[in-house]
């Protein structure tokens, strides 16, 4: 397992210092096919890798690369919409929060769904 973490890093590393967007980085070291799903196929074996070092430096790099541009969707990379259902006063407090931190309710938004969850705190219905 070590090794498989310090291997991922080192790619992610890699990728980082090539300055990428950061829609580029997510998909290749985080995305469907990236790296991290590659080298811990199983659920149990990435939410491991969640809680070390490394993952904390990859998670690191995606926000400074975040931080680097204003991304504007492309064609290697469509965006696209999903519509949720929250109570009132959780979209109160996320409008709030993004008001505070003088950011876009989106760009907060993405920033939580880019954090790993503890599978104890997602409800089963």
């Amino acid at each position: 397992m070590i090794e498989k973490q310090r291997e991922v890093y080192r790619i992610a590393h890699e990728l980082f210092r090539q300055d990428p967007t950061w829609v580029t980085f997510f998909r290749e070291v985080l995305g469907l096919d990236g790296v991290i799903r590659q080298a811990f196929p199983k659920v149990d074996e990435r939410t491991r890798f969640e809680h070390t070092s490394e993952y904390t430096e990859i998670q690191s790099m995606l926000s400074k690369l975040r931080k680097q541009e204003d991304h504007e969707p492309s064609a290697q990379e469509p965006t696209r919409v999903i519509t949720i259902r929250l109570p009132r006063g959780l979209h109160e407090s996320l409008r709030r929060e993004a008001h505070e931190r003088r950011t876009s309710m989106n760009r907060l938004c993405i920033a939580k769904l880019l954090k790993p969850v503890e599978e104890s705190l997602i409800p089963s219905k």
